[in-house]
């Protein structure tokens, strides 16, 4: 019976016949209206065998497989069409690989298509996540405003990303567009804000973006873990502003509810965790490093350490960052330096145009007590990027400082122009240099500062402050020529009466005329009138003689207050109840509040050590245990019951020695 069914069904699949290659398309567009994509590759891959080389296929095939997210396959479809050379698929094979993370391989793929709209969209988002904002931002400007929906929105997220946060009103108004027109735009426009450090206005920009993405997604029918999902970066942002306002409370609340409620896409959610252990700093290193194994792993490729589920695609390099340099923080406060310095080892390769890693390195070495290490590192940086180096020098200066270096110290903070000649540094390296024995040097920073700040063309100048301090400086140095010199300058130029007072005191020590000469220039304090100098002279000192009707109130009242303690009246002392001061009796024990094992009579209980040492049969007694027990009991315990116990130890003894009478 078993052959039969086979033959009918052999004779029914030879009856169907043969779908055409317009039935196959049309199922294709069914296919495809729906997101079947997976059907629709099946569908292209019958209309590819029926008509090889069809372009509308491929295409399809492609794309289908694209939106399946079957990059790899999609690639390899695209390779065996670009063998047969039939169809052009470049710019498909260039957004697979942007979809790869294959950045430098997809931008030379879209050489030759730079003048489509999709091109140029697609190069804008490839150099933004190579992080050239900059020329990401110049093509979408370059753009057909009226072509594209919603361009405001990513040509505002690059000019933020790019630094340019500034451009961003001005490139609203262009394009006469509301910030509030959606809640996309809203949120970036907050970013731009925050920027330029407008915290209370990106605030409230925050929550209009909230309130708009609400009635929004609303709208559209969305349940309401999606509608959280949506706005979660709104809902981090607002509690990064609330962080930075000082409002602490309320952002380690947000950050937390959004950690717990896990209602947020990965990349909110990695954010939020970076913040909220950045909050609590220290606290609870444990968590925090507990919370970061779960966004950073290892890996066996070229990069040791990757963040896991993606995040290193979605995150810009400042949030990747973060994240690494946190977490090499909490590895030093945990005292784990195996895994530290590990980790600071591949930092340079990931971020290799900036300072973090190199601060990083240096922390380590300060850790394990390495100063002289964290300065060679930071000194070699900032010698061969000398254009990026003030945070490197800055870090060098507070390094040595620290290590007892201060002429290191002095030397790092003297080779940043910015702040070389500000009265913070100068005050700064003066003191440093004093530490380290280096007088000629400090004195040269103060020279140099003068002379920096008489050629300044600003309205705040400094030179008034730094000629003041580097007088004073020179004569506490002894350099009493060069100080009465600076004084007279600003004397003639500002008429300081500082200066003066300084003057006059320098000049005392070699040129009196000259002091004098000065001196009638000061002022005469008042209620210092009617002063004898020569009897002055002869007492320790001069006291203000007070002119008004208070005058002598003082010295009246110290008179009476002195007779008042000499007219103290005696009060008898009070005695205890029933007690006789004539009799009073024995003193009491002055040790009587102490323990009794805290006093000095205290005498505490010999054990007999050799009471223990017994040997023999059970019941044995030994006879040395029995004769020291005896002479023991026979030996008073103190001098006042000697005459008690006599009787009692001459009658043991009188009966000992009869015993061994009887025994002989």
């Amino acid at each position: 019976m078993a052959p039969k069914p086979k033959e009918k069904a052999k004779a029914s699949a030879v009856a169907i016949p043969a779908i055409s290659i317009e039935d196959l398309f049309t199922s294709l567009s069914r296919h495809i209206q729906r997101s079947e994509y997976e059907q629709a590759v099946k569908v292209s891959d019958q209309i590819l065998a029926a008509a090889p080389g069809d372009e509308d296929a491929i295409r399809c095939k492609v794309v289908a497989l694209v939106k399946a997210d079957s990059i790899e396959d999609a690639l390899v479809a695209i390779k065996d069409c670009s063998k047969k050379g039939s169809v052009d698929l470049s710019f498909f094979k260039a957004y697979c690989l942007y979809r790869q993370n294959k950045l430098e391989e997809a931008l030379e793929s879209l050489k030759g298509q730079e003048g489509s709209t999709e091109s140029m969209l697609l190069e804008s988002q490839i150099l933004y996540r190579l992080g050239k904002m900059g020329a990401s931002v110049d093509i979408y400007q370059k753009l057909p405003k009226s072509t594209i929906d919603s361009l405001e929105i990513n040509l505002v997220a690059g000019l933020v990303s790019a630094g340019r946060s500034s451009e961003v009103q001005g490139t609203l108004d262009s394009l006469r567009v509301k910030a509030t027109s959606s809640f996309e735009l809203a949120y970036n426009t907050a970013c731009s804000l925050v920027e330029r450090e407008k915290y209370k206005d990106a605030e409230q920009l925050l929550l209009s973006a909230r309130r708009i993405g609400q009635e929004t997604l609303m709208e559209e029918n969305l349940a309401d873990d999606d509608v959280e999902i949506e706005l979660a970066p709104i809902a981090v942002q607002i509690a990064y502003v609330q962080q930075i306002l000082g409002n602490t409370q309320e952002a380690v609340a947000s950050y937390t509810d959004l950690v717990k409620k896990n209602l947020a896409d990965e990349s909110s959610l990695a954010v939020a965790v970076n913040n909220l252990i950045a909050l609590k700093g220290p606290k609870d290193v444990s968590d925090g490093l507990r919370k970061l194994d779960k966004l950073i792993e290892k890996s066996d490729g070229p990069e040791k350490f990757q963040l896991a589920r993606g995040l290193d695609l979605k995150l810009s390099q400042k949030q990747r960052e973060a994240i690494y340099t946190n977490r090499v923080l909490l590895l030093l406060h945990s005292n784990k330096m195996d895994q530290a310095r590990e980790l600071v080892s591949a930092l340079p390769g990931m971020f290799p145009g900036s300072l973090m890693p190199v601060l990083l390195q240096a922390a380590v070495h300060v850790r394990e007590n390495k100063a002289a290490k964290a300065e060679e590192i930071l000194g070699q940086y900032a010698e061969k990027f000398p254009d990026r180096s003030k945070v490197i020098l800055l870090a060098r200066a507070q390094v040595a400082a620290a290590a007892g270096h201060p002429q290191i110290a002095a030397d790092s903070l003297a080779k940043i122009p910015d702040i070389q000649h500000k009265p913070a540094t100068v005050a700064t390296i003066v003191s440093l240099k004093e530490r380290a024995g280096d007088t000629d040097g400090a004195d040269a920073v103060f020279d140099s500062a003068i002379k920096w700040w008489s050629n300044a063309m600003t309205e705040d100048n400094k030179l008034n402050t730094i000629m003041q301090e580097a007088a004073a400086f020179k004569l506490r140095h002894g350099r009493k020529e060069e100080a009465a010199r600076l004084y007279e300058q600003l004397v003639k130029s500002h008429g300081s009466i500082e200066a003066l007072v300084g003057l006059i005191q320098t000049a005392a020590h070699g040129d009196i005329e000259k002091a004098e000469a000065y001196e009638k220039q000061l002022k005469p304090l008042p209620g210092l009138k009617a002063i004898d100098v020569d009897s002055l002279e002869k007492t320790s000192g001069a006291k203000h003689a007070e002119k008004g009707p208070n005058a002598g109130v003082t010295e009246t009242y110290e008179a009476k207050s002195k007779d008042k303690a000499k007219k103290k009246r005696k009060r008898k002392p009070k005695y205890p109840k029933g007690f006789d001061p004539a009799n009073p009796g024995p003193p009491p024990d002055p040790e009587r509040w102490l323990p009794k094992r805290e006093r000095s009579s205290y005498r505490p209980k010999r054990k007999d050590k050799r009471a223990a040492q017994v040997r023999g049969s059970q019941g044995a007694v030994a006879k040395e245990a029995a004769s020291s027990s005896d002479t023991k009991s026979n030996q008073p315990a103190n001098p006042k019951g000697g005459s008690q116990n006599a009787s009692t130890v001459q009658s043991k003894v009188s009966s000992k020695s009869s015993r061994k009478k009887s025994r002989k």
